[in-house]
């Protein structure tokens, strides 16, 4: 895959698990300290999206990838991103809803929580050990722009994505 995507969530909200099933990995996945770069994954530190100081590392990483994965576990009631927070990375935005299938998940809440957050793109509902939305994640980040994104979203027509269109066009 010529593009690489970079993962950021708040801590546990299983961007390691999504990394590892999305390269097809089958080892447990364990507290990213640093960042760490596989293949096309660049996989970060909770702490960079919890903590404002690290804002800036978040910002350094985005120039090395062509597309930003925003994780929201659906099983966490506290909101990872300020409103808008994509509008200040200059990538094509995925928006993903990880721990869908767990006991406590709050899809719909989570849901919302990303399109507070993203300006704009797909927001993807995923099970990483049930592979739910490897495949459309894979296929999103292998998209150019948000109109491919958009058309493929228009193609596919699955329950586990939407799609949010741009308020400032």
């Amino acid at each position: 895959m010529t593009n690489r995507a970079m993962l950021i969530g708040s801590v546990g909200a299983g961007k390691s698990t999504l990394t590892n099933a999305l390269l097809g990995r089958k080892v447990e996945a364990v507290k990213t300290q640093s960042l760490q770069y596989y293949d096309w994954i660049v996989d970060t530190p909770g702490e960079y999206v919890e903590n404002p100081l690290f804002y800036k590392s978040i910002m350094a990483t985005a120039l090395e990838v062509t597309h930003v994965l925003f994780i929201q576990d659906a099983t966490n009631q506290k909101i990872t991103f300020p409103p808008g927070f994509s509008s200040g990375i200059p990538k094509l935005a995925i928006g993903v809803v990880t721990k869908a299938d767990a006991e406590h998940a709050d899809v719909d809440q989570a849901i919302s929580k990303l399109m507070k957050s993203m300006v704009q793109g797909p927001i993807v509902v995923t099970s990483s050990f049930k592979q739910q939305g490897m495949q459309e994640i894979l296929d999103l980040v292998s998209c150019n722009s948000y109109n491919e994104m958009k058309e493929y979203d228009e193609k596919v027509k699955k329950m586990c994505l939407f799609y949010k269109e741009s308020l400032f066009r």
